[in-house]
């Protein structure tokens, strides 16, 4: 189906109840699956479906060995087949999804998705297509700093995947080429683009949480965060309007990580009681974790603000069916 009819047929107020569909993108180790994980668990498996679009890997990890390219080139991935999926997605119907292990790096037995209010869907390659960027109502990009993600590379895939420190290096060398070529464009596709790093210029202390820069683009609509930002909330959070690289202007939401704890908490709860939960619902634990036992407030509040935008996407739509 063309990438404009798809768009037209989702915007049908007749059918069925379709689901609010959002893209995350990025490099591998960007932080994806962290930041689907916190949001999918904050509405609950009755309300959300998420699924990876790194399952449709055309090979196994031993096949690999004698491609001419890796995991990050559209070649070695079903990208056709993921364009159907999404769109059926997307209209709201069932799919049966490949899948590939990361763990052992086998291609295992498909999985019935079923989507649900909210489809949240991760992967290297989720914007590289006009169709497949066609399906989505919401689109972000994960832009962590090379020397982070390298780290966070090296510590998941050597602690959960097997590898030693040289393999992922020499992996992470051997992928650049098509990182520049294929991941790290989809950015320009993005309604946000989310950066998790220190603050340029500032030395904090080893140890210090990484704060958060979310580019607001006007390709969609954004909350109007001053109705719960008050002065008093600038040490954590401010927002202002900036440039990004490619000269558009951009809303640059900051979220400081150096912030003492309770001030952070503050902000979310704000931003929390804004959203269309129950007004009892305490502020979900799962917002904000990236490790067990560990904590990120600029997660957090970046999860926020992407569940605000689900949930008021999902107003809208049934308003309009």
């Amino acid at each position: 189906m063309p990438d404009k009819l798809i768009r037209l047929r989702r915007n049908e107020p007749a059918g069925g109840r379709r689901p609010v569909m959002l893209a995350i993108a990025g490099d591998s180790a960007a932080g994806k699956t962290t930041l689907t994980r916190g949001i999918a668990a904050a509405l609950g498996a009755d309300r959300a479906t998420a699924l990876c679009v790194d399952d449709y890997h055309r090979y196994d990890r031993a096949e690999r060995k004698n491609v001419p390219f890796t995991v990050l080139n559209p070649d070695c991935n079903y990208v056709g087949i993921m364009e159907q999926h999404l769109q059926l997605l997307a209209m709201g119907r069932p799919i049966l999804k490949p899948v590939y292990d990361h763990a052992t790096g086998e291609l295992v037995r498909p999985v019935l998705v079923e989507p649900r209010e909210v489809v949240i869907v991760e992967g290297l390659l989720p914007l590289h297509t006009k169709l497949a960027r066609a399906c989505f109502d919401i689109t972000v990009y994960l832009d962590p700093p090379e020397d982070i993600r390298r780290e966070w590379k090296l510590r998941r895939d050597c602690a959960e995947r097997g590898y030693t420190r040289e393999q992922v290096l020499a992996e992470l060398a051997r992928r650049e080429p098509e990182s520049a070529a294929y991941i790290r464009p989809q950015r320009a596709w993005a309604d946000i683009a989310l950066r998790f790093a220190p603050v340029a210029g500032r030395a904090d202390q080893p140890g210090t949480p990484l704060s958060a820069e979310i580019l607001l683009r006007p390709t969609v609509s954004h909350p109007e965060l001053a109705h719960v930002l008050t002065d008093d909330d600038r040490r954590t959070v401010h927002l202002k309007l900036m440039r990004d690289g490619d000269g558009r202007p951009v809303d640059a939401l900051h979220v400081h990580g150096y912030a003492p704890r309770e001030d952070s908490r503050i902000v979310e709860k704000a931003i929390w009681e804004q959203l269309s939960f129950e007004h009892d619902q305490a502020l979900p634990e799962s917002l904000g974790q990236y490790a067990p036992g560990r904590r990120s407030e600029a997660l957090a509040i970046a999860q926020l603000l992407l569940l605000w935008h689900l949930l008021e996407a999902r107003v809208a739509f049934d308003h309009a069916g």
